[in-house]
């Protein structure tokens, strides 16, 4: 039965796509089976493992809102063990289209019931907002996983976002917990950097990663070419933290 874990953050710009992409790829290059599922109605971890969202026949909005099979949406990539359900531009109306319906909450749960046992995991790609598409991946989730720039600003969201956490748990999904923390664009020579690991690690007690993903161009080069960063470049250093975090995900999970 295929563990399912949502990338999210609400803030924009902490590598949460780059971390949802490069993790799926680096468990999935570790011999388990992986599902990537992309929700965020820009599509960027669409097109980050080599997929034209404007090709596709259906996509994340087609299982939410049009009840369409979610085997029918999959699509596998050319990487190992990796297989998309990709985004489309139509998801950015979805928010309106679900307020309408029943359950609205639990149409990607009910959604991917299906085909949740044919993947060791399943990871959702969430959009930067804490809206019904992002409560669709929470109610979901087993587990959430949030990457944070170790920045001025990085914890002033988090409060919203645990508020949020507590929400869907007494509401719609008792089981969900956090999965980890993930420091990302990390520069360990900035006192600031320190300083906010700290508060971090004050904030989630035993749940911040020791893997960190450092900054790099290689990381911000790999998904104009449709590559994961361990296919793109596997020896440059965000590659090789990818990895760890992916083994250091498999070895929480035994």
């Amino acid at each position: 039965m295929g563990k399912i874990i949502a990338v999210t953050n609400q803030k924009g710009g902490v590598g949460k796509t780059t971390t949802a992409v490069n993790t799926a790829a680096g468990v999935a290059k570790l011999g388990y089976k992986v599902l990537l599922i992309d929700i965020d109605p820009q599509g960027n971890a669409t097109s980050g493992v080599g997929v034209d969202k404007r090709t596709v026949k259906y996509s994340a909005y087609s299982i939410m809102i049009d009840d369409i099979q979610t085997a029918d949406a999959v699509i596998h990539t050319s990487f190992v063990n990796l297989d998309i359900v990709p985004s489309s531009i139509d998801l950015a109306a979805a928010e309106i289209e679900l307020s309408d319906s029943e359950h609205r909450e639990s149409k990607l749960k009910d959604s991917i019931a299906s085909i949740k046992s044919d993947y060791d995991y399943i990871f959702i790609d969430c959009p930067p907002s804490l809206g019904l598409i992002t409560t669709n991946a929470l109610c979901a989730a087993d587990t959430i996983l949030v990457p944070i720039q170790p920045e001025y600003y990085a914890l002033e969201g988090l409060s919203q976002l645990i508020a949020t956490v507590r929400l869907i748990k007494r509401k719609y999904n008792p089981y969900l917990e956090i999965e980890g923390v993930l420091l990302t664009m990390y520069d360990g020579r900035l006192n600031l950097t320190q300083q906010v690991v700290q508060e971090v690690k004050k904030f989630f007690p035993k749940k911040v990663f020791s893997s960190v993903i450092p900054r790099g161009v290689r990381l911000s080069e790999a998904p104009s070419f449709g590559m994961p960063i361990m296919y793109f470049d596997k020896s440059c250093k965000g590659s090789i933290a990818y990895m760890e975090l992916a083994k250091e995900i498999i070895e929480n999970n035994k």
